[in-house]
């Protein structure tokens, strides 16, 4: 199967006039099978050779007293967003979502998919965070923050001891509207970017690429956001914006790529999660093994929550991310080792997907490089297939998530691999115990007649 699969990537890059195939590329399809599969636009579950146990990280990228610093940073504003968001009220100003057993979609898998899930299985609602309904709220609404709170506290109007809520003041969003605050994205991130700056007042320029859903770009420009857009895909819309804010000494850039404060505003999930864990009364340890799906695009969102996740679980969590087959950036970067120095069409991929909020063609080397000693593996989907687990979702618990949150399922449809995986790792006798956590990344800002077209998107008759 793989010699085929190498086969028909050499067929079809030759055929499309590629005479001259960098080698180094040709030596990966070769060498990898994973690699060989991705370039033939299959489905797969690759498993990270490079993943050790936490006691041989070494020195750590981000540390845990950053990871603090961000999460009392948070609790700082949480009186501010309980004001200006009054969906954030009922947390008391915290950005969090539900954490929600799905038994019936649990057995809908079992039964229809034949996936044999043992243990529980829950989903993480950022698809429902408030502001935003995505899980960049996490990260996206945090930079932000930590930005504005950067600038008040050097133009001296603002101390830690402060109420918050003074930001909220005419005189506070004069001060902000000096400044431009820029983000290149595919959606999820220019809307938590483009909602919260503009909450604040700041100019806000988002740089929407073209995998971009217009009712997104429709509902920033509602915000009050200047909304740019390109034909082009997402890395040229981030290079775009980049350039444009580099131009001007009042303007801010939210680099989804190298962001080492959007990832610690992922990162303080951890805790999160693991209060919710304990409320529900769920063990996680060496016998109770914690598993967790997350869908990936750039990098930044997923990276940050597992690199939480291990920070507060260690070698007890279990992280995996999830790809469209025509956008396994990821999966090249961290299987060639070489991160952001390749992309999906270095070998043949197209980058075209259903999964907007996952339409990325090359990873960030700041998240590849951080979590590639920490990741179980990465798995990858059909966009077909996410319709039709949006489908099975929606039938089984009444939730709607959008078809990039769907991938969050992915590794269940590979029992297999994932049983090499487990006996791996010595857990096949605590599997009946284990916590299986599908991190749904987006939805509820989805308009009804476009849920409705998700819906009955190939769709059987």
């Amino acid at each position: 199967m793989h010699n085929d699969a190498n086969i028909y990537f050499i067929y079809i890059y030759k055929q499309e006039g590629n005479d001259i195939m960098d080698s180094r590329i040709e030596t990966y399809i070769r060498q990898i099978p994973a690699l060989a599969e991705a370039a033939a636009g299959k489905e797969l579950l690759w498993i990270n050779d490079r993943e050790c146990p936490e006691s041989g990280q070494g020195e750590k990228t981000v540390s845990g007293e950053q990871i603090e610093d961000a999460a009392g940073r948070l609790a700082r504003f949480a009186p501010y967003l309980a004001e200006v968001f009054p969906e954030t009220a009922g947390r008391n100003g915290m950005i969090e979502s539900e954490l929600r057993e799905i038994r019936a979609m649990r057995q809908e898998l079992n039964q229809e998919w034949g996936v044999g899930i043992s243990g529980r299985l829950f989903l993480k609602m950022d698809s429902h965070l408030p502001i935003s309904g995505s899980i960049k709220a996490r990260g996206g609404i945090y930079e932000v923050l930590k930005h504005a709170e950067d600038l008040a506290f050097e133009a001296g109007l603002l101390t830690e001891k402060e109420d918050y809520r003074k930001l909220a003041s005419c005189e506070m969003k004069e001060f902000f509207g000096r400044y431009k605050v820029q983000v290149g994205s595919t959606g999820n991130l220019g809307l938590s970017i483009g909602i919260m700056s503009a909450k604040l007042g700041f100019q806000v320029i988002v740089h929407m690429s073209a995998d971009a859903k217009q009712w997104k770009k429709d509902l920033l420009r509602s915000k009050g956001v200047t909304v740019m857009e390109y034909e082009s895909d997402y890395c040229a819309a981030v290079e775009e914006g980049r350039k444009s804010s580099s131009q001007d000494p009042m303007s801010y850039f939210v680099d989804d790529e190298n962001s080492v404060n959007l990832f610690l505003g992922y990162a303080v999930a951890g805790e999160r999660l693991k209060s919710q864990l304990e409320e529900q009364e769920i063990q996680v340890d060496s016998r109770h093994p914690l598993f967790v799906y997350l869908p990936c695009g750039i990098g930044g969102a997923p990276g940050g929550v597992a690199y939480g996740l291990k920070e507060v679980y260690g070698d007890n969590v279990h992280c995996f991310f999830m790809e469209p087959t025509q956008a396994c950036c990821m999966l090249v970067g961290m299987a060639t080792g070489e991160h952001d120095r390749v992309s999906v069409r270095d070998f043949g991929i197209s980058g075209r997907t259903d999964a907007d909020g996952l339409a990325v063609g090359r990873p960030s080397a700041f998240v590849g490089k951080v979590i590639e000693k920490r990741l179980a593996g990465i798995c990858t989907i059909e966009d077909r297939k996410l319709y039709e687990l949006m489908r099975a979702l929606m039938k089984t618990e009444n939730i709607f998530i959008e078809p990039s949150a769907c991938a969050s399922f992915a590794a269940f449809l590979h029992p297999d691999e994932m049983e090499g995986y487990i006996r791996k790792k010595g857990l096949c006798d605590c599997m009946g115990q284990a916590t299986h956590i599908a991190w749904a990344t987006g939805g509820s800002m989805v308009p009804q007649d476009m849920a409705e077209e998700y819906l009955n998107t190939w769709k059987q008759a």
